[in-house]
C-alpha cells in the first residue's frame, strides 16, 4: 500500500490510537449529480469527478487498517434512469477498471462484486470478471463495488436459492436461521458493516444491505460525493469511535462483558 505522506500518517496514527478502527465500512456515495448541476455541469461531470472519491477512498481505507470496504456503485433502480446516462455511467466503470485495477492490485487490494451481475453489458462484465481474477489472492482489504445491486433483490434470491435446496433436500425448513440466511446472500464471505457512510445530507439507505445493516453505526455527511476525501472519512470514524455499540444490550452488560 502507498505509504501515507507524513503529515497524514500523524492524523491516522492518532485515530488508529483513539479507538476502534471500524472493520468493514459501507458507502452510499451520493450527490454526483447535485455536485455537476451547482457548477453548471452535466452529471456525468460528477460521476468523471467521483472517481477521484473513490481513489483517496481505497487507498486511504488500506492505510488505517479497514479490511472490507463496499460502495455502492450502481443499484438495480439506476436502470430507469435516461439511456443516455446508463450507457456513459457503464463506460466510466470500464474506463475505471481498465485505470485502476493495477493499482489495486499492487497494494494488495481484492476486488469483490455484489449484485444481480447477470444483468451487466457483456464489455462490463468481462472487465469486472478479469480485475477480481487479477487481485483475487491480495489480502491486504476487499473493495466490493456493489453493482446492479439492491437489498430487496438479494433477501428475494436467497430465498428462492434457499427454496431450490429445500426442494432437492439439500436442506430443511427447520435449518433456516440468520447464519445459514446470510449465506445465500451475495454478501455471504463479507462481514455485515460496521459503519455506513452516506454522503448529500439525504437520510435514508435507499435499499442498500438491507440485511446486513441491522446494528450498523450510520453517518450521514453534507458533503457530496465528488468532494468527499479522506479527511471526511476521518471526522466520520472519529464519531464511529463516539459511539457505543450495543447490539440490544444495556451498557452495564457491555461494561461487564469487556471486563472478563
Amino acid at each position: 500500500m502507498i505509504e501515507p505522506e507524513k503529515k497524514d500518517k500523524a492524523i491516522q496514527d492518532r485515530l488508529k490510537e483513539s479507538g476502534e478502527i471500524p472493520g468493514h465500512i459501507a458507502v452510499i456515495m451520493d450527490g454526483n449529480g447535485r455536485w455537476a448541476k451547482m457548477r453548471n455541469q452535466s452529471r456525468i461531470f460528477g460521476h468523471r469527478q467521483g472517481v477521484a472519491s473513490v481513489r483517496d477512498i481505497v487507498e486511504c481505507c488500506g492505510q488505517i487498517g479497514v479490511k472490507y470496504l463496499t460502495l455502492y456503485t450502481f443499484s438495480t433502480e439506476n436502470w430507469k434512469r435516461p439511456k443516455t446516462e446508463v450507457s456513459i455511467l457503464m463506460k466510466l466503470l470500464i474506463k475505471a477498471l481498465k485505470d485502476e485495477t493495477d493499482r489495486l492490485h499492487e497494494n494488495n487490494v481484492r476486488l469483490h462484486a455484489i449484485g444481480d451481475l447477470s444483468t451487466l453489458p457483456d464489455k462490463v462484465r468481462t472487465e469486472l470478471t478479469d480485475a477480481m481474477e487479477k487481485t483475487k489472492n491480495n489480502k491486504l482489504m476487499t473493495l466490493s463495488l456493489a453493482i446492479s445491486y439492491s437489498g430487496r433483490w438479494d433477501i428475494i434470491n436467497a430465498v428462492k436459492n434457499i427454496s431450490d435446496d429445500i426442494r432437492k433436500s439439500s436442506i430443511n425448513p427447520e435449518q433456516i436461521n440468520e447464519k445459514l440466511f446470510s449465506e445465500y446472500l451475495t454478501t455471504k464471505n463479507i462481514p455485515d458493516p460496521d459503519l455506513l457512510i452516506r454522503t448529500g445530507s439525504e437520510f435514508r439507505i435507499s435499499n442498500f444491505l438491507l440485511w446486513e445493516l441491522a446494528y450498523t453505526e450510520i453517518y450521514i455527511d453534507k458533503v457530496f460525493w465528488p468532494e468527499f476525501r479522506r479527511e471526511h472519512l476521518y471526522e466520520a470514524i472519529r464519531e464511529y469511535q463516539k459511539r457505543e455499540r450495543r447490539f440490544g444490550l444495556v451498557s452495564e452488560q457491555l461494561n461487564k462483558n469487556k471486563k472478563k
